[in-house]
Order: C-alpha cells, then structure tokens, then sequence
C-alpha cells in the first residue's frame, strides 16, 4: 500500500481501491507497526475515487531528514575525484570500507520541498547535482516502516574543496525533497528494486540513468542502527539511503531543470531547479 499526505490528512491506496483518514499525518506514521495498523483501520477509513495527487504535499510530519555518504561503489569513486586536490580523496575511499557509516543531518521537516515544487542550487558553486536516493520512514523505535523517494541536491564545487564543507554543500534551503508517497508493506523491500534519474532541460532529456538497490554496500537496518546509537527521534525520522547515480564531472543542473526520481513501486518524484 502507499499513504499520501495532503494538508495534515493521509490517502491511502491499497489494491487499487482509494481511503481518507482524518487521523492527523504526523501521529499516523511516527509509530512503529504501520502496515499492520493501516489494515487493522482501513474499515474506519473513507473510502474515495481516485484523488487528484497534482497538489499533495511531501510526506513528512514533524520528523528529522538525515542522509548516509558513500554507500555505493560509484559514490566513493566520485567523491575521491572531486576532492582529491584538495587532499581529501582518501577519506571517502576509508569511509566506504569503514564499519562506521557517514551520516549526517539533511534538513528539518518545514524545509522538505514537496512534490513539484522547487530544489535549489547555489549562487556560490558552479558544479550542483541531484541525488537520487531511496529514504527510508522510520519509527520512534528505530523500525524501518516505509520506503519513498529522496533528492539530496548536492553542491560539488563546495564538497570538492574541502571535506570539512559538506554541511554548506549539503545543507541549504531547497537541499531536500522527499515523496510522492510512502510505500508501506509487510516485507522488506525487493533488493532488485530499481532507481532511475532522468533530467529533463527544454524539454530534453540531457541525463538518465537507472541502478538496483542491490548495489548499495551497507544494509538498511546498519544504517538505522548507528543512525540511532546515541539519537533518539520522538517522532521517528527520515533517512536517506545514498546514491548510486552521478551525472559525468562535465555536467551542472542549471536553473528551470526538471529533476524527475522513480523508484519502483513507490512513485515518481518530480522537481524543479531554482536558484538560491
């Protein structure tokens, strides 16, 4: 199934059939056992036809976003290259191989762009991209509860000249996007699930590339673990799992880009390029 957040109230699709609740979004999915407390109210629920999603909002209650660095192989290799004159390459290369991911802090929850709205890069770097990245929903107790799709706008230039700059690269207004929706299910998410970056520039596709979930190094559930070591989340948190997917070196988003994220079974997370 896949809950929607429009305003402070979720829809919810399940076998093809459309419900409304009146639960407020944030006390629906901040606790752990999500899929089985969805079924067990889905007779309480509205059932509705089929909703206009055109205006829904990103996926998000009062949670914390947090991102993971250099879970797969293409990462560590692109981030050595940009970093290594500054002499900082060697850093990625350990913390790949490392038993201690790098995690950091993405963005609070009132600055998660929502579907269709705008991702921002910066005035002071001239090397930006998107970072197509599956995000995890999970729960006050540290249970993975759900899957959506995540954009990690990333500045290049910035991280590229020292490794101590990775908040100002990463951190900014119009830094994260989230959505459409959170898939929500029983099992664990099909290691051969695909994600695709395509992005679109007057109307052409100028970059488009796809890698399986399989390809990540680290499991979900190590992430979470550190992730919540020594951190606890009232309201559970969301986690970016890492990219896989870089455009080549010589490639830049401008602004007015369309930045579109697809995931299997989740949905696609469209976006547009401003300029902060």
């Amino acid at each position: 199934m896949r809950i929607f957040r429009k305003g402070a109230l979720a829809i919810l699709e399940h076998e093809g059939q459309w419900y409304q609740s009146k639960q407020l979004w944030n006390d629906l999915i901040r606790q752990p056992n999500l899929y089985q407390r969805l079924k067990a109210q889905l007779s309480l629920w509205q059932s509705i036809d089929f909703p206009d999603l055109t205006d829904i909002d990103a996926p998000i209650g009062e949670q914390e976003v947090w991102a993971s660095g250099v879970t797969y192989l293409r990462s560590k290799a692109a981030r050595m290259e940009e970093s290594k004159d500054a002499g900082g390459g060697d850093f990625y290369d350990r913390v790949y191989d490392a038993d201690r991911p790098e995690l950091f802090f993405k963005s609070p929850y009132y600055k998660v762009v929502a579907p269709g709205g705008t991702v921002n890069i910066r005035r002071d770097s001239d090397w930006n991209v998107p970072e197509p990245e599956l995000t995890l929903l999970i729960s006050q107790a540290g249970t993975i509860e759900g899957y959506t799709c995540g954009n990690d706008m990333s500045s290049r230039s910035i991280e590229g000249e020292n490794p101590l700059y990775l908040t100002q690269a990463k951190v900014y207004d119009g830094s994260a996007a989230i959505g459409p929706g959170i898939l929500v299910q029983e099992e664990a998410l099909d290691r051969n699930t695909e994600i695709q970056l395509t992005i679109i520039r007057g109307g052409d596709i100028v970059f488009q590339e796809s890698i399986k979930v399989a390809q990540i190094k680290r499991s979900f559930q190590e992430l979470v673990d550190y992730l919540y070591l020594a951190s606890s989340f009232k309201n559970g948190c969301f986690l970016m799992t890492g990219t896989g997917i870089i455009p080549p070196d010589e490639f830049t988003l401008l602004e007015h880009d369309e930045v579109q994220i697809s995931i299997d079974g989740i949905g696609t997370l469209i976006n547009y390029v401003g300029l902060r």
